[in-house]
């Protein structure tokens, strides 16, 4: 059973009002959700993040669909809370924060020092992905960090799939290219540069 068809099933429960259920979407979702938020707005990624799960139970009686789509239906209200958060700031951040708010709320607890490698590691390759253009960064984040497809990444961004195709690839050579990724990790394809990084 994939992680799409627990989402599933965890949105059909979550709906009727089962909070273990909203529990479950929030556990599976929230990392790669915060990570994105956390190229696109920086510092305030936990503020965003809160706006964007509140805004999801509040609507979640009128989403329909797979598990897939509530992934592409999440990340675009947390696309648009971040398009609010910069227009209030009157800013457009373009680096990540050098630290990160515990992920790990509701997962048992991980060896300290494996913890705090796999965290300077996911910092690092987020800091990388934060100097693309923001819609190569954002094509990335959601395509190989939240595992979105092409069409639900395009309805997101309000593009059209060739157009995420194309930034997507763009993103991920200049990642491939850029002497930080190359020298820690010289032989990696640009996806996995960044997947092996903890992202």
């Amino acid at each position: 059973m994939s992680q799409d068809d627990d989402i599933a099933r965890a949105v059909r429960a979550a709906s009727t009002g089962d909070e273990r259920a909203f529990a479950v979407l929030w556990r599976c979702l929230h990392p790669a959700l915060l990570r994105y938020l956390r190229v696109i707005v920086g510092d305030a990624a936990d503020d965003v993040a809160s706006e964007t799960w509140l805004q999801a139970a509040r609507d979640l009686h009128r989403f329909t669909g797979d598990g897939a789509a509530f992934r592409g239906w999440l990340f675009r209200i947390a696309r648009n809370r971040a398009i609010d958060e910069q227009r209030r700031a009157g800013r457009r951040p373009e680096h990540p924060t050098d630290t990160f708010a515990d992920e790990a709320a509701g997962i048992p607890a991980r060896d300290a020092a494996a913890e705090a490698f796999e965290g300077s590691d996911t910092t690092w390759a987020l800091s990388r992905i934060a100097t693309l253009p923001t819609d190569q960064a954002e094509a990335v984040m959601l395509r190989v960090v939240a595992g979105l497809d092409v069409a639900t990444t395009a309805q997101v961004l309000g593009k059209r799939p060739g157009a995420v195709r194309i930034a997507t690839m763009r993103g991920l050579r200049r990642l491939a290219a850029d002497p930080q990724v190359r020298a820690r990790n010289p032989v990696a394809t640009p996806a996995r540069a960044i997947r092996t990084e903890g992202v």
